[in-house]
């Protein structure tokens, strides 16, 4: 059985080396960045900024402490921003039963964000991110559908973060040329 086992092994680590597997790295960010805040534009407690600051602080960045709060980082030191200029969420039926009531609805979650360095520049120009996850609901039985649309909303933020940092490592990693629109 042993003998079985180890050739298999090696073949699967070869054809996994084959096809261009690896680990994702940390994401890229410029060297001279220095401090970065991360601000929503509504004045209330954001969980896509607490992700986002987690990952950027996971990628080796220094947070600057949103405007009002106390920071390690002296009060007159210019900081970079990533700001979240809006946060959207929608439902859209997608399927109506015979009685027109709707029985499957889209969540969707758009973002607006943009990354700017300390003096004022681009880092990464102001864009859009829209992520959606289908759920039925049932409109004789509602059990569980609120949870469950609960249950794809923090999804959604999880991925929202994920993506807005793919993005900017994408940006970081093209070169200084593509940053500016």
């Amino acid at each position: 059985m042993i003998r079985f086992r180890l050739p298999f092994l090696v073949v699967a680590l070869v054809l996994l080396a084959g096809c261009g597997f690896h680990l994702r790295s940390k994401i890229a960010l410029p060297s001279d960045l220095g401090p970065v805040r991360v601000v929503a534009a509504s004045k209330s407690y954001s969980v896509l900024v607490t992700s986002l600051s987690r990952g950027l602080q996971a990628a080796g960045v220094v947070l600057a402490a949103p405007i009002g709060e106390e920071s390690a980082v002296a009060a007159n030191t210019r900081v970079a921003t990533l700001r979240i200029v809006s946060e959207r969420w929608g439902d859209l039926p997608i399927a109506v039963d015979q009685f027109g009531r709707a029985q499957e609805f889209s969540l969707r979650y758009a973002v607006v964000f943009a990354f700017k360095r300390a003096d004022g520049t681009d880092l990464v120009p102001q864009q859009v991110v829209e992520l959606s996850r289908d759920y039925v609901s049932q409109p004789n039985n509602a059990t569980g559908t609120t949870t469950e649309r609960e249950v794809l909303a923090d999804e959604l933020r999880r991925e929202m973060a994920a993506s807005i940092l793919r993005r900017i490592d994408g940006v970081v990693r093209s070169g200084p040329a593509n940053a500016a629109p």
